[in-house]
């Protein structure tokens, strides 16, 4: 029956019994006033009751909105914490994006792919938070992942479970230590008068220094103490004094700090440090100006807090993991965390103060830093005067770095494979085009209704080789054409281009130093390099400016005075290219040599130039660094190795390139492509320069025409091909006839195919080439054969 009907029947009944009630009072009173009034009261009421139900419709039926699950999600997002949401029928009613990244999609839960018994103890604790509104499960895995689950019940009617989990970082302290007491570290705490010793929960020797083994052990058993009971290596005597037992009635007596690492289970290891009490029983003091020398001398990040959690001393290792001053410290430990985590830190301190000698992990964030969460250990101690609270900060700075950059280094890496590839592919295209347009403009002339749509399509057709070319700069994979070069010829030969492309507005300033030696780069490549770091610079200076170009001389020692730790010590040309700009923010800085990244408008740039230049640099085993302030302008440094030949005399000069071979020629030529749009356009060019074509469209086949044919002028493949590569091909043509002239033709870069091959006297044609470009390469590849003798005859 709907709520409205039930509404209605209510009021009748009500009614009813109303009207008999004041009957029944008037037939036993005999009074009409008192059954009148008892009917007006009772109508007052009835009405109030409908009042009320009008002005809270929600509160009188006891009804809730449906909540906004959508909504829910959004609010529960987090970058480190993932979160679902499940009713009582154990459906899945929200999570955020952190959940379906770590279970591998929107799982519901307990049913989670965690391995081992984690299953059973998420269902524990969904049962728990059941029946006590609170559950946990503690070291959950799923592959690498170690995580932490919160289960809670939540909601009016208590009838929805919240599932929160959190990743555990772990760190190895107790291998940390036992690294560290045995090496330099362990050594500077005997200088100290400080004996420490990790002993393991069943009070044997895990690791020691030195001095703890000398006192304990002696000279000769100190090298074989693993294992040994620490237990028996002290005495008590009667008056509750420590001493070293084998220093007999006369040692020295020793205080004694057990400081606990990990947790209070029953393996959890322990940190003893002795230290020597000549003078008698310690004043108030002296035991914590001993262990603040104690952990001014370890590595890690160590704090001492009283029991009113004030900061009594810090380590260095703990300022540089707070990122605090070297001479400030912080009155209270919440001033060094956000606003958010003050109170966990705070209650975490104020529990293990009393003195238990227990300890816990709590994930916090820094104030004044990134954002991202590390990992705080709070340890109860005693005997310590004043402190009562020891804490453990990593300091997670340089692995964080370290982390981003082989992120980043992946990345680059993944780009620029599939950059090489699409651009190897794409060649294959631009080949068979260009050499169309080529075919197309020898039945054409100047004139023509068709001439200048072949030129147009011929034009945008290189236009595309020059992006591909740039994809593999950024990859790695270009072609390179090295020589011998002195970088101010080069910067010679480049500036009158460059007065034109920066304009009237920007002044070119250039610089030389003295006693530049030679390096080995492609000459054409290198003036790319300059063109569009000159580019960028103008479009940096939009008001005018001065570019300047600087070269200069860098000697092994000035790159170790430079601390580089990507640049190996040796001999380098630098060439610097600086503006007056705008500069670049910092946080774009990291960026700039990514592919397709551009501050540009849509448009006005393809996001490939400062890759392309970092791709040409380390192509040509130099290095590219850029400095950047906003307002103070931008450097580019780039740094060539010079190049020597034998002994340590300065390399001779490139000789002067070889005249233009005829695109016309007579013989016999071997064509093997798997490509037809190549193989057709590179057949029809060799016809009408000439030459007598066979052709074949991949190795295997390339074989079968050789063996039938009596004279071969000239192989001409493609190199990576299905079924049998032309390296394989070439060899077994070789097999045959050793003297055979082989021309290779491909989309990837020489050098990298070079190292494949392994194959003597091959010229190679890079793609994508023109007919005639085809053609001298033909004319050059027999013309060598014949000079060395092993053209076939």
């Amino acid at each position: 029956m709907p709520p409205a009907a039930l509404s209605r029947l209510d009021v009748a009944l009500l009614a009813a019994l109303a009207l008999v009630s004041a009957v029944l009072l008037f037939w036993a009173t005999g009074s009409k006033i008192l059954a009148a009034g008892f009917v007006a009261g009772l109508a007052v009421a009835a009405g109030g009751v409908l009042l009320v139900r009008r002005l809270f419709p929600t509160a009188a039926g006891g009804e809730a909105a449906t909540p906004d699950w959508t909504m829910l999600r959004q609010a529960v997002n987090h970058d480190d914490v993932a979160i679902a949401v499940t009713d009582r029928t154990g459906r899945m009613v929200c999570a955020n994006d952190l959940f379906a990244t770590w279970m591998g999609g929107f799982v519901t839960p307990p049913g989670l792919p965690v391995d081992g018994r984690g299953a059973e103890l998420l269902k524990n604790a969904g049962r728990t938070a059941w029946r006590d509104g609170e559950g946990r499960a503690d070291d959950l895995a799923i592959g690498p992942l170690r995580l932490r689950a919160q289960v809670m019940r939540t909601g009016q009617a208590e009838d929805y479970l919240v599932w929160r989990f959190a990743a555990i970082e772990r760190f190895d302290l107790v291998a940390e230590l036992t690294r560290h007491l045995g090496g330099p570290a362990g050594r500077t705490l005997g200088h100290a008068g400080v004996m420490a010793a990790l002993v393991n929960s069943e009070g044997r020797l895990r690791a020691a220094n030195e001095a703890f083994l000398l006192r304990a052990l002696g000279e000769e058993d100190a090298r074989h103490y693993a294992g040994r009971d620490v237990a028996a290596m002290l005495r008590i005597d009667d008056g509750g004094a420590l001493y070293f037992a084998r220093e007999g009635d006369r040692a020295t007596p020793v205080r004694l700090i057990q400081i606990p690492l990990v947790s209070s289970d029953s393996n959890s290891p322990v940190l003893l440090a002795m230290l020597d009490e000549e003078m008698g029983p310690a004043d108030r003091g002296t035991a914590q100006t001993y262990v603040e020398t104690l952990l001014s001398l370890l590595p890690f990040g160590l704090a001492l807090v009283d029991r009113d959690g004030r900061f009594l001393y810090m380590n260095r290792a703990f300022k540089r993991a707070a990122n605090l001053p070297e001479a400030k410290m912080p009155r209270y430990p919440g001033d060094i965390v956000v606003g958010e985590d003050k109170g966990p830190l705070a209650d975490m301190i104020r529990r293990h103060s009393s003195g238990q000698q227990v300890g816990g992990d709590l994930s916090i964030r820094l104030a004044g830093q990134s954002g991202d969460p590390v990992s705080m250990r709070v340890v109860g101690v005693r005997g310590l005067g004043e402190a009562a609270v020891l804490l453990s900060l990593k300091d997670s700075s340089e692995e964080s770095r370290l982390k981003r950059q082989v992120a980043q280094a992946s990345k680059m890496q993944a780009v620029g494979q599939l950059a090489g590839g699409v651009a190897h592919d794409f060649n294959n295209i631009l080949t068979a085009v260009l050499g169309a347009c080529d075919l197309m403009l020898m039945r054409h002339t100047p004139g023509d209704s068709d001439y200048d749509d072949i030129q147009q399509i011929r034009s945008n057709a290189n236009r595309a080789a020059s992006l591909t070319r740039q994809l593999l700069a950024f990859s790695r994979q270009q072609t390179l054409r090295p020589q011998i070069l002195q970088l101010p010829d080069v910067i010679s030969e480049v500036s009158h281009l460059l007065k034109r492309l920066i304009g009237e507005t920007v002044q070119l300033s250039v610089h030389h130093g003295r006693g530049l030696g030679a390096v080995r780069a492609d000459p054409g490549q290198l003036e790319q390099v300059i063109i569009n770091l000159a580019v960028n610079a103008r479009d940096a200076m939009p008001g005018g400016g001065t570019l300047t170009i600087e070269t200069y001389p860098v000697s092994a020692t000035d790159v170790r005075q430079m601390g580089n730790e990507f640049m190996p010590p040796a001999d380098y040309c630098a060439l610097k290219v600086s503006d007056t700009g705008t500069g670049i923010p910092a946080d774009i800085l990291p960026k700039i040599f990514e592919p397709f990244f551009t501050t540009k408008d849509v448009g006005k740039g393809t996001g490939l130039g400062l890759s392309t230049v970092y791709g040409i640099i380390k192509q040509s085993a130099g290095f590219i660094f850029a400095d950047s302030k906003p307002g103070e302008g931008t450097s580019f440094t780039i740094y060539l190795p010079v190049h020597r030949v034998a002994g340590d005399a300065p390399a001779a000069p490139q000789p002067p390139a070889k005249p233009k071979k005829s695109q016309w020629g007579s013989g016999t030529i071997l064509l093997v492509e798997d490509e037809d749009m190549v193989r057709a356009v590179a057949e029809r060019a060799l016809a009408r320069a000439g030459y007598t074509v066979v052709t074949a469209a991949q190795g295997e086949e390339g074989l079968e025409r050789f063996a039938g044919m009596e004279k071969v002028d000239l192989v001409i493949s493609d190199v990576v091909m299905p079924t049998m590569d032309g390296s394989a091909m070439v060899r077994a043509m070789r097999a045959r006839r050793p003297g055979l002239p082989v021309l290779f033709m491909s989309g990837y870069a020489e050098e990298q195919l070079r190292q494949s091959i392994d194959i003597d006297n091959v010229s190679f044609l890079p793609k994508p080439f023109s007919v005639a470009q085809l053609a001298e390469a033909t004319s050059a590849a027999l013309d060598e054969a014949a000079h060395r003798g092993g053209r076939d005859g």
